[in-house]
């Protein structure tokens, strides 16, 4: 584990009262309990709608043709026409 990694940890577990090594055995033992690691790993990608919906949002934040915004009084102006 490097250096910077273990004092994050070691921060958040003493501010919930613990140590790394308390933190680490109740990982273990509610692995051993579950049969499992007890929360979800994934690669958190994004799937198809999301990826699709993203890159409508860069067209549209690239288009000059849209309007933008820096106020919200117009924009909530304009949503009211």
């Amino acid at each position: 584990m490097d250096s910077d990694l273990k004092a994050q940890a070691d921060s958040l577990f003493g501010e919930l009262g613990m140590n790394l090594s308390t933190a680490f055995n109740i990982f273990v033992r509610q692995s051993l309990r579950e049969g499992r690691i007890p929360f979800d790993i994934s690669l958190n990608q994004p799937n198809r709608k999301t990826i699709t919906a993203m890159l409508e949002a860069e067209r549209i934040a690239k288009d000059p043709s849209v309007k933008g915004y820096t106020n919200l009084n117009e924009l909530f102006a304009d949503l009211k026409k």
